[in-house]
């Protein structure tokens, strides 16, 4: 924890931060462990050095793409439905490579800061897999014919590219004093609305027009009786610095 942050680093810098069974369920266990914690504001996914966010599947295992096909549910895949679900924010830091697998990472989150350094491909045709899974998180994210380019060519975005296609909010060769810009924004609101309201995002993703308008009318309801609306409110008409309780 870094005051109201959670830090969660891959850390496997000879290998470029590839994932693993305990990377997976590191991640996992953290994202459970924050989603039950009112004082953790924010997740910082990240890998260590500065040579790769991650890598992606580790291929010199020989083990990367071995299931027990016996379990309807594989862990990857499961981390995505987790973080589809949390309500603490989640954000990237792309300190180098994201590729393949991480690609997938990045996607989840709904915040990325990257390195100006960095690039972001999906090489999986280059060993004759496909980017299967990631394409639950990227296909909302990128232009369908640019993620179709990065798919079917496997070669990679640039950074500024990555910037120019909306793939992430943020490219600075300050990357820690960038991401502290962002936190610094999000972390004097309201922490009953952005839980709320990340659960309100994320649930009419899936929604029809009717749908997500007669699900958000009700949630704004919701949002008012909190205590933050009341104290937002009152110290904006006193013309003073909300005091956030959270609830």
């Amino acid at each position: 924890m870094r005051g109201p942050v959670m830090w969660l680093t891959i850390n496997r810098e000879d290998k470029r931060n590839s994932i693993s069974a305990a990377v997976l369920d590191g991640l996992s266990d953290a994202l459970a462990r924050a989603n039950k914690r009112r004082e953790v504001r924010a997740i910082v996914i990240t890998g260590v050095g500065t040579r790769a966010f991650c890598a992606g599947a580790d291929l010199q295992s020989g083990k990367s793409f071995k299931f027990d096909y016996s379990e309807p549910y594989v862990g990857f895949a499961n981390l995505f439905r987790q973080a589809k679900q949390s309500t603490v924010p989640l954000i990237a830091r792309v300190n180098g490579a994201c590729m393949a697998g991480g690609m997938g990472i990045m996607g989840m989150c709904d915040m990325v800061v990257s390195s100006d350094k960095a690039i972001f491909g999906l090489p999986e045709v280059k060993v004759g897999v496909f980017p299967a899974q990631v394409l639950s998180v990227l296909g909302h994210l990128i232009p369908r014919r640019v993620l179709a380019e990065m798919c079917l060519t496997g070669e990679p975005l640039s950074a500024a590219q990555a910037l120019e296609y909306a793939l992430v909010n943020y490219v600075s060769d300050d990357l820690d004093g960038k991401l502290q810009w962002l936190l610094d924004r999000m972390l004097d609101k309201s922490p009953a609305a952005i839980r709320r309201g990340l659960y309100t995002m994320k649930k009419i993703e899936a929604m029809s027009f009717e749908e997500s308008m007669a699900f958000t009318e009700s949630q704004i309801g919701l949002f008012a009786l909190t205590e933050d609306a009341a104290e937002g409110q009152l110290a904006f008409r006193e013309k003073r610095k909300p005091v956030w309780t959270g609830s």
